[in-house]
């Protein structure tokens, strides 16, 4: 399947299965009549193939080490990307991060690198699946800066268009999507 066909389907999907009208009250605290749960799309077998293809081939000629977020939107966008890359012999390793640490064990706020494993001097991609202000990803970001990594791009699914944008240039962050809600809304 081409780029553009492969985008076309996981628009048609994520409008069938993740998108809906309806006042909701979202992460950032702001009322919407429109909401975005990527979550049945990123668990549907074709959706979450094409969030992966189409997630990997903007990701392919970053030389990007780690791809992860915060919990849970970007588990299971890191662990797809993480098993394509595999299968595309361009190997990219998977991480999340906690909300908040655990309170037991190892206490860590970054989850998934082995025993001795460390962002340290990496280049990581943080995604998401549907970004607002940009503050969850920043929580993400800031983690993952405190473990030494560099961030080469914040990417989330579908930008809401309501300041992530904005918000990512003032932290001198890049950042992209692969769908703008304006999309949807249109019809």
């Amino acid at each position: 399947m081409s780029k553009s066909a492969s985008r076309a389907r996981l628009a048609d999907i994520i409008r069938a299965r993740s998108f809906g009208r309806g006042e909701i009250t979202l992460a950032s605290g702001r009322k919407s009549d429109f909401y975005f749960n990527l979550k049945p799309t990123m668990l549907d077998p074709e959706g979450a193939a094409l969030l992966a293809e189409l997630t990997y081939e903007a990701l392919r000629d970053e030389k990007v080490d780690y791809v992860g977020g915060l919990e849970m939107g970007a588990v299971p966008l890191a662990g797809a990307i993480a098993q394509l890359s595999w299968l595309k012999n361009h190997p990219i390793a998977a991480f999340f991060v906690r909300k908040k640490p655990k309170e037991h064990g190892a206490r860590l706020s970054v989850e998934g690198l082995a025993k001795g494993e460390s962002l340290a001097g990496k280049r990581c991609v943080i995604v998401e699946d549907v970004t607002t202000t940009g503050g969850s990803a920043i929580k993400a970001v800031e983690a993952v800066k405190e473990s030494g990594a560099e961030i080469v791009l914040v990417l989330t699914m579908v930008d809401r268009e309501e300041g992530a944008t904005e918000a990512f240039a003032g932290a001198g962050l890049p950042f992209r999507s692969l769908f703008k809600a304006s999309e949807f809304l249109k019809g």
